[in-house]
């Protein structure tokens, strides 16, 4: 149980490496706030909510409560942070996971499409983060863990918007962890190759997913960066490869 009684927020987290990952910070310990739009599952829409995800972990023995954001509003990210610091008195962990893609090519996106992954990927995690840190810098420790994609640092067909996105969140990640060190706050990022997730499933059920990560790797591996303190671990990009030689495969 390396992170017992410790608080994680896990945003996008009603399916996918999300889910995972609040699943696997719960199983190690962790009370675990599951944030994300979805409540409720529609025809035609992605399978996964909040609170089936807050089920999950209830089931397993491990303790978590959803909350609605939309983390692209700032009035929703401060309000979620309140109910966090009211309901649990701090916040120990932050996974900014939420993200969006889009399948058009560049000349077909449009300006709204193109604001709105900006908006979620890169916007949603500089707000969060604004809103742990000062509990964070006043208990003089936390986690911060931004989801990244190799698709911020190889060139993928249909991912430019994307890309961008990841790779800024790259840069963001390196910077945040230099500025945060003496505060013993770490910050890191993982970078997912191609991963199963419902997503997947979903949009492309004939593609041949063998070989391809999967989300639990990447929740538990999640533990393991999180248990680090910033003397240990801070200001790295993590693929898996890397993620392996530091702890070993999970």
């Amino acid at each position: 149980m390396k992170l017992t009684d410790k608080v994680a927020i896990v945003t996008g987290s009603s399916r996918g490496i999300g889910k995972a990952i609040a699943i696997e910070l719960a199983w190690a310990g962790a009370r675990v706030v599951v944030a994300a739009r979805t409540e409720v599952e529609r025809k035609g829409r992605l399978p996964g909510t909040i609170h089936g995800t807050v089920k999950e972990i209830r089931d397993l023995g491990g303790e978590a409560m959803a909350i609605r954001a939309d983390i692209t509003r700032e009035e929703d990210v401060a309000e979620l942070v309140a109910q966090v610091n009211s309901h649990y008195g701090t916040v120990d962990i932050l996974v900014n996971n939420a993200g969006v893609t889009t399948p058009e090519s560049f000349v077909d996106l449009t300006v709204k499409r193109w604001d709105l992954i900006m908006a979620v990927n890169l916007r949603g995690a500089f707000l969060c983060a604004k809103a742990v840190l000062p509990k964070m810098i006043e208990q003089r420790s936390g986690s911060i863990i931004n989801v990244s994609s190799e698709a911020g640092n190889v060139l993928i067909k249909g991912s430019i918007a994307y890309g961008v996105t990841k790779a800024a969140l790259e840069r963001f990640t390196l910077g945040l962890g230099k500025e945060m060190r003496k505060h013993n706050i770490a910050v890191n990022g993982l970078r997912p190759a191609l991963t199963v997730t419902e997503a997947v499933r979903f949009f492309m059920p004939d593609v041949d997913t063998s070989g391809w990560q999967s989300p639990e790797m990447w929740g538990k591996y999640a533990v393991l960066v999180a248990a680090q303190d910033a003397k240990t671990l801070t200001g790295r990009i993590l693929d898996e490869a890397t993620l392996k030689q530091i702890f070993g495969p999970v």
